[in-house]
C-alpha cells in the first residue's frame, strides 16, 4: 500500500509556490491536486445518493464509508500522482495535500466510530472536537518538521513503573491504541447488537444477553490487543485485577450486584422489553434494559431508572408475563327504579363496541352492592394493550355510557338522605 509522504520542508514548499509559480513542476502539482479534488467531488456526487438508499444490515457501515468518501477518493488519485511526479520534479505541494486529505479521512472515520459507539450527548460532541483538533495539530507539526523533535523529547522522558521505566511517548501510544481499539470494538459490538436485535427467531432477552456479552468480550480483547501492540506486558494487569477484587469487597458491592442481577433478569426472562410492569410503585412499560438498570416509561412520559437489584429483591407485578390481556374495572351506579336487566345488557353492548375491548373474554357486568343512593355495578372489560393506558379507556367508556343512558332515560342517582322533622308534641311524646 502506498505510504503518505513525509513533508518536512514547508517553508521551501511555500517559497516554491510564491516565487516559482511559472515553473512546470508547480503547475503539474497544482493540476494534479485540482484533478484529484474534482475526481473526489464527482465520486461523491455519483455514489452518495446510491449509498443513501442502502438498507438493511449494511446501512450503518455504509454511513461510515459515506463520510470518508471524499478524502479517500482524493487520496486514491493523489498518491499515484505523487509517486509518478516524484521521479522528475519536487512534490512538496502534493505532500501537503496528501497529508491534509489523510487527516480529513482520519477525523471523519474516528468521528463516525465515536458516534456509532456512543449515544448523542454533549460529552460525545466534546470528544469529537478533541479528536479533530488532535489530528489537525499532529498534521501541522508533521508539515512544519517539528514532529520528530517532539517525539524525541517525549521518548527521553520516562516514568518509573515497578522495576522499569516507561517513556511518556510509550504511554501516549498506549493510550491512543487503547482508544482506537475500544472505538473499533464498540463499533463492531454495535453492529452485532443491531444484527442480533433484528433476529426475530430469538427471544428478546436472549438477544440482549448475546449482545451485551459480545460487547464486553470485544472490549476486553481490544484492550489486550492494544496493550500488546505497544509492548506493554499484560501480566501487569494482575495488579489491577487484585485492586479490582479489593474494590468489589469494600465499596463496589452494589454496582457488582446490579450487573449480576441484570444478567439474571435477562436469563430467567422475568422482565422483558415491552412488558407492562409495576416496580416499586412505578407503573409503565419497560423500554430499555442495561447491565445496571431498567428503564420504565410511564404513560405520562416520565421515565424511572430502576436498579436491577431492586427487581431481584422486591415484588414485581408483570402484567405481560404470561398473557398480555388485562382486566379493567369500570364502576357505575344506577337508580333503584331502573330496569336492572335492561341496564346490564345496555352496558355490555356499549362496552363491546369499543375497539380496544376484546371480544373473548367479552365484557361482563356485576352487581356489587345495594347502596344508599342506588345500585352499584361494575363493568369489567379485557384489553390486550395495557401499555396504551387504562384511564383513557375508562374515560371513553364513561362518555359512551353517558350518551347511552341519556338516550334510554336511565338516571344516575344523586346522594339521598332522609331527614325527619319532629314537632313539639312528637318531641314530648316520642
Amino acid at each position: 500500500m502506498a505510504q503518505i509522504p513525509a513533508v518536512n520542508d514547508l517553508p521551501s514548499a511555500l517559497s516554491l509556490l510564491g516565487h516559482g509559480l511559472q515553473q512546470a513542476s508547480t503547475a503539474w502539482q497544482l493540476a494534479a491536486i485540482a484533478l484529484a479534488l474534482a475526481f473526489a467531488w464527482m465520486v461523491k456526487l455519483r455514489l452518495q445518493p446510491r449509498l443513501a438508499r442502502v438498507e438493511g444490515r449494511w446501512k450503518s457501515s455504509i454511513a461510515g464509508l459515506e463520510r470518508a468518501l471524499f478524502p479517500v477518493s482524493g487520496l486514491l488519485l493523489l498518491l499515484p500522482a505523487h509517486a509518478l511526479l516524484a521521479n522528475w520534479n519536487p512534490t512538496g505541494l502534493l505532500g501537503i495535500a496528501s497529508s491534509l486529505l489523510a487527516a480529513m479521512a482520519i477525523v471523519r472515520v474516528l468521528a463516525y466510530l465515536l458516534g456509532s459507539a456512543f449515544n448523542p450527548s454533549p460529552a460525545r460532541d466534546g470528544w469529537e472536537r478533541l479528536i479533530g483538533w488532535t489530528v489537525w495539530i499532529g498534521v501541522a507539526l508533521h508539515l512544519t518538521g517539528m514532529l520528530p523533535a517532539i517525539l524525541r523529547i517525549l521518548e527521553g522522558i520516562s516514568v518509573p513503573v515497578g522495576k522499569g521505566n516507561v517513556s511518556v511517548l510509550l504511554m501516549i501510544r498506549g493510550a491512543l491504541s487503547v482508544v482506537l481499539t475500544l472505538l473499533v470494538a464498540l463499533w463492531i459490538g454495535r453492529l452485532i447488537e443491531t444484527r442480533l436485535m433484528g433476529a426475530q427467531g430469538l427471544e428478546i432477552n436472549v438477544r440482549v444477553i448475546f449482545a451485551k456479552a459480545a460487547k464486553a468480550l470485544l472490549i476486553v480483547i481490544g484492550v489486550l490487543v492494544a496493550l500488546s501492540a505497544v509492548g506493554i506486558d499484560i501480566t501487569l494487569l494482575s495488579v489491577f485485577g487484585g485492586a479490582l477484587g479489593v474494590g468489589l469487597g469494600f465499596g463496589l458491592q452494589k454496582i457488582a450486584s446490579n450487573y449480576v442481577s441484570g444478567f439474571i433478569i435477562l436469563a430467567d426472562r422475568s422482565v422483558s422489553i415491552g412488558n407492562t410492569v409495576v416496580i416499586d410503585n412505578r407503573e409503565g412499560v419497560v423500554t430499555r434494559m442495561t447491565g445496571r438498570y431498567v428503564v420504565v416509561r410511564s404513560l405520562d412520559g416520565n421515565e424511572a431508572i430502576i436498579p436491577n437489584e431492586t427487581i431481584i429483591t422486591s415484588t414485581v407485578i408483570n402484567q405481560s408475563y404470561s398473557d398480555p390481556k388485562v382486566r379493567i374495572a369500570v364502576p357505575l351506579q344506577i337508580a333503584y327504579e331502573s330496569d336492572l336487566e335492561a341496564v346490564i345488557e345496555l352496558v355490555r353492548a356499549v362496552a363491546a363496541r369499543n375497539p380496544r375491548v376484546l371480544p373473548d373474554p367479552g365484557p361482563s357486568v356485576l352487581v356489587r352492592l345495594f347502596a344508599e343512593s342506588g345500585i352499584d355495578l361494575e363493568l369489567g372489560v379485557w384489553v390486550g394493550d395495557p401499555d396504551r393506558g387504562r384511564n383513557n379507556l375508562r374515560s371513553d367508556l364513561y362518555r359512551e355510557l353517558w350518551q347511552a343512558f341519556r338516550e334510554h332515560g336511565i338516571r344516575i342517582p344523586y346522594p339521598q338522605r332522609e331527614v325527619r322533622m319532629l314537632g313539639p308534641e312528637e318531641t314530648a311524646n316520642p
